[in-house]
């Protein structure tokens, strides 16, 4: 008897991410290592300042690598036959991902010639920025992963990549938000994207297959658990440097850096705390600590210049770690019937939430330096870009999910949800998996 599972991705995977890799590398011979020099008359850099600065720019953007490939990677990866699939497949979408986010900003940019926006551009700055930009991917990724293969992901990871890519240009040009703040809209419109595709792939398929294919393989096992709070830990350790990168004054990195800890901090304990609360024998669920404790940081990464205090970053990280919590807690109950049950990375309590809640505060700690007749404008501005982001977010997810549910994708059946031998080969099996 033949194979349970299909190979769906015999040929379209092979096919599609050649192609796609072949359309690629011509259109990367437009974007030169460095900028041809400008007719400026201020003095060029020193080779120490450049080869300081490329240092510089380098040290960060490993960091946020490490945040997008180890940290995404394994905080996903806490279901006991989904684990490779968690972690490889994070690294196809990041490298995908990051090519086209260089394109796409490059060609923007180009296009929209910001005032103040630098025409020499290193290709590691590039790197900074396209990577940040992929983190909406990663975490949009979270809510899919297990119910669609890999051809499925890279359309999804296309189509996202455009979308923000757009949303922040179009942010910075008639917005004028700062491009650090349109990073941290990426946390929300990743959540909702996310959440959108998720919802359309579910409602393809009958409520009570959904939720019998997914009855053992959603279980959790201590080891996959053990992986999932690793990347729990380098995200945790390495936030700081993810909000202060596209930071330039140096008071603002420093403010960044020490307030996006004092969150982290406080919204751990929170996390701890009110899962033991919660419980009718005061235990700790994992689950809680996989998400909770990165809600802080999620939530002050916008404000996080503007805050001159530890007490307000500790109040917004105790604030994000108490609504994260109870969403982990209420989430399978009171959402059910809206979000996709289940919802293992918790992305709406994670990122969406404090998401919002970060760009709240950092609308009313800008409103204390508008004078009063700059203040309808700066309003308008400001909570206009964040709605932007979260109705753009959910309308590209919605399109997205119904594109995704096309017969065309050959998308793994439901009995496979959530189980890595659908895609991988596992040599100690029989023959045919």
């Amino acid at each position: 008897m033949g194979s349970k599972y299909p190979r769906s991705l015999r040929f379209c995977l092979p096919l599609g991410a050649l192609l796609l890799q072949a359309a690629f590398i011509p259109l990367f011979y437009f974007i030169p290592y460095q900028a041809s020099s400008s007719s400026s008359s201020l003095p060029s850099p020193s080779v120490d300042q450049v080869d300081n600065k490329f240092l510089e720019h380098y040290q960060v953007f490993q960091d946020l690598t490490l945040v997008a490939a180890l940290g995404f990677g394994f905080l996903s990866s806490s279901l006991r036959r989904h684990g490779w699939s968690s972690v490889a497949f994070n690294l196809f979408m990041l490298a995908l991902g990051v090519q086209g986010t260089i394109l796409m900003n490059y060609f923007l940019y180009q296009y929209f010639q910001w005032n103040g926006e630098s025409k020499d551009k290193t290709l590691v700055s590039r790197f900074q920025i396209a990577t940040m930009s992929t983190v909406p991917l990663l975490i949009s990724a979270c809510a899919v992963l297990g119910r669609v293969n890999l051809v499925q992901l890279s359309a999804m990871v296309l189509i996202e990549a455009v979308t923000f890519s757009a949303v922040s240009a179009v942010s910075r040009k008639f917005f004028h938000v700062e491009k650090h703040i349109c990073m941290m809209h990426g946390h929300v419109f990743g959540a909702y994207f996310g959440l959108l595709v998720a919802w359309c792939l579910s409602r393809s398929l009958p409520k009570e297959a959904d939720k019998k294919a997914q009855t053992e393989k959603v279980q959790m096992a201590t080891s996959s658990n053990l992986f999932a709070m690793l990347g729990t830990l380098f995200l945790w350790i390495f936030w700081p440097s993810f909000n202060s990168a596209l930071l330039e004054a140096i008071n603002d990195k420093k403010n960044a850096v020490f307030n996006t800890y004092y969150a982290l901090a406080v919204s751990t304990v929170a996390a701890t705390a009110v899962s033991a609360l919660t419980h009718p024998k005061g235990k700790i669920n994992m689950i809680h600590i996989h998400n909770a404790v990165l809600a802080g940081g999620v939530a002050v990464g916008t404000p996080c210049s503007l805050i001159t205090h530890p007490w307000i970053a500790m109040v917004l990280g105790l604030t994000a770690g108490l609504i994260s919590a109870a969403g982990a807690k209420c989430q399978p109950v009171c959402l059910s019937h809206v979000l996709p049950d289940p919802n293992p990375s918790g992305i709406h309590y994670t990122f969406g939430l404090p998401g919002l809640l970060g760009g709240v505060t950092y609308f009313l700690l800008r409103e204390t330096t508008y004078r009063s007749s700059e203040f309808a404008t700066g309003m308008v501005l400001e909570i206009g870009a964040l709605s932007f982001a979260m109705a753009m977010g959910m309308v590209a997810g919605l399109l997205t999910g119904c594109l995704l549910i096309a017969k065309v994708w050959r998308a793994p059946h439901v009995a496979k949800y959530f189980d890595d031998q659908t895609f991988w080969e596992f040599p100690h099996l029989a023959v045919g998996y």
